[in-house]
């Protein structure tokens, strides 16, 4: 399994033997090969598409899906969220299963949670300091 998006920027935190104290120490991350560049590029790229985050997003909220579930979920048409089923399966970031004529997809890298958990955040984070960086802008300009 590749190493997760977490652990590019993971921090330790070791409890020192001698005094009790917590340290923390960034670990260096490995470097990162062509070919690995290469893989991660792909799946950003998957995760690059509106309707497949969308589809990405009613998974991890409602676990296991049918089709027609996530049609229902995303606004989505059947086609289009058939293809983009499709490609997320191929690119192993849903698996499928048949249980009688439905076929039942669910999140199958743990790690896409993970890195939408932590972009969400730090756009949460961003659009905080505009929104606060703008409220001084009027308050300046109302006088």
């Amino acid at each position: 399994m590749p190493p997760s998006a977490a652990s590019v920027a993971q921090v330790l935190l070791l409890k020192s033997s001698r005094n009790s104290d917590i340290k923390e120490m960034k670990v260096k991350p490995k470097p990162i090969s062509d070919e690995l560049l290469a893989l991660m590029a792909e799946k950003f790229r998957m995760l690059g598409e509106p309707t497949r985050l969308a589809i990405l997003r009613s998974l991890m909220a409602d676990g296991e899906m049918n089709v027609g579930q996530v049609v229902a979920a995303t606004g989505r048409s059947v086609a289009n969220v058939s293809k983009h089923l499709k490609q997320l399966a191929e690119a192993d970031m849903v698996s499928r299963r048949k249980e009688g004529s439905f076929v039942l997809y669910r999140l199958d890298d743990p790690v896409l949670e993970k890195l939408c958990e932590m972009v969400c955040e730090s756009l949460r984070h961003d659009l905080e300091a505009q929104l606060r960086s703008t409220q001084r802008v009027l308050k300046r300009a109302r006088g």
